[in-house]
C-alpha cells in the first residue's frame, strides 16, 4: 500500500479572509508535491451531483450512441473520445478510460472562434447534459481564479495577474469514465503523465487511485477528504514559474482486486490560458524560451496520440 502524500488541505475561503496566508500554504504545497488539496470550495453540491449523473447516464448509452459523438481530426478537443485512445506520453499501452470534453463557450464572431471549437451536446439523449456541464465549467473556472490569486500572490505578482491570460481561454471540463477492469489488463487507468495547462482542479479524487511522484521517486497516493478539490500545478504554469512550481507525474493505478468490477468516475477542469497568452517564464532560461500557450499546447496534444 503506497504511502500518502504530505498534503494538509487548504480552506479555500482563506484567499478573501487572509490572501497572504492562502499564498503561503497553497504555495508551500504546491512546491513541495505539485499538488494541493482544497476543503470548502464552495461549489455547490447539487450541481456537482447533477453532473455526476448526467455524466454516468451518458457513458452507459450504447458504444454507437457514443460514438456518433466522436470527432476525428478533433484533436479529441469536444464531445466523446472512446476507450483506447489517450495515450501517455512515451507510453505504448493506451489508457483504460473514455472521456468526454466540454469547452468554453464562445459568442458568434469570437477572436478565438477559429482555434477554439463550438461544443457538442448530446441533447437528443441526455437534454439534461448540456444546462449540467455549462454550469459546473462555469463553477470550476471561477474557482480556479480564485486558486490563481493565491498563487500569484506567492510568486511576487499582483493578486490579479493571471486574470488577463486565463481570460476566455481554452480551457477544458474533461468527463472521465474508466471501466471494470480486467484481471489480466497489461494497461493502467491513466498513465505517468504531467497536464499541459495552467493549474488542474479535480472532483472525483475521493476513490483510491490517483498517486502522485515525489522527488525522491516514491508513488504517493494523493490524500482526498470526501468533499474536496484537488488542485494539482500544469506545464504551462510550471514553464511561466520557471520551474519554481513544479508539474508533477501522477497516474491513475488499477483498483484491488475486490474493487476491479466497478467503474471509476472523475471530472478534472483543465484550466488554460488564451491562445495567444504568450508563456514568458518569470526567471529566464534558455531551456524555456517564450511560446504562445496555443503552439504549447498542439505539441503537447500530439505527444499523447490525440492530434
Amino acid at each position: 500500500m503506497p504511502t500518502r502524500a504530505d498534503i494538509t488541505p487548504v480552506p479555500l475561503s482563506l484567499v478573501e479572509t487572509d490572501l497572504a496566508q492562502a499564498a503561503d500554504r497553497f504555495g508551500d504545497s504546491f512546491r513541495r508535491t505539485g499538488f494541493a488539496v482544497v476543503e470548502g470550495h464552495g461549489i455547490p453540491q447539487h450541481m456537482i451531483e447533477g453532473a455526476w449523473d448526467a455524466a454516468r447516464r451518458f457513458f452507459a448509452l450504447p458504444d454507437e450512441v457514443k460514438r456518433r459523438y466522436h470527432l476525428p481530426g478533433g484533436a479529441g478537443q469536444r464531445g466523446y473520445t472512446p476507450f483506447g485512445v489517450e495515450t501517455a506520453k512515451g507510453a505504448k499501452l493506451s489508457d483504460l478510460k473514455e472521456f468526454w470534453h466540454v469547452g468554453r463557450d464562445l459568442p458568434a464572431g469570437h477572436r478565438f472562434a477559429d482555434i477554439m471549437a463550438p461544443n457538442i451536446w448530446p441533447d437528443a439523449e441526455l437534454p439534461e447534459f448540456r444546462p449540467a456541464f455549462q454550469a459546473l465549467f462555469g463553477a470550476l473556472q471561477a474557482t480556479g481564479l480564485r486558486v490563481l490569486q493565491a498563487i500569484a500572490v506567492h510568486l511576487g505578482q499582483p493578486k490579479d495577474f493571471f486574470e488577463s491570460p486565463v481570460e476566455d481561454g481554452n480551457s477544458i471540463l474533461r468527463l472521465l469514465h474508466y471501466p471494470p477492469v480486467a484481471a489480466d489488463a497489461d494497461a493502467v487507468r491513466a498513465g505517468a503523465h504531467e497536464d499541459i495547462n495552467v493549474i488542474t482542479l479535480l472532483l472525483g479524487a475521493e476513490e483510491a487511485g490517483l498517486q502522485l511522484l515525489s522527488r525522491q521517486g516514491e508513488w504517493l497516493e494523493v490524500p482526498a477528504p470526501e468533499g474536496s478539490l484537488v488542485i494539482n500545478v500544469g506545464d504551462m504554469l510550471q514553464r511561466q514559474t520557471g520551474g519554481q512550481l513544479p508539474s508533477t507525474t501522477h497516474r491513475v493505478v488499477n483498483p484491488p482486486a475486490d474493487r476491479r468490477h466497478l467503474s471509476r468516475y472523475s471530472m478534472p477542469f483543465f484550466l488554460h490560458y488564451r491562445p495567444d497568452w504568450l508563456i514568458t517564464p518569470f526567471v529566464e532560461q534558455a531551456a524555456m524560451p517564450p511560446i504562445t500557450a496555443h503552439d504549447f499546447l498542439l505539441q503537447r496534444l500530439a505527444e499523447i496520440k490525440l492530434a
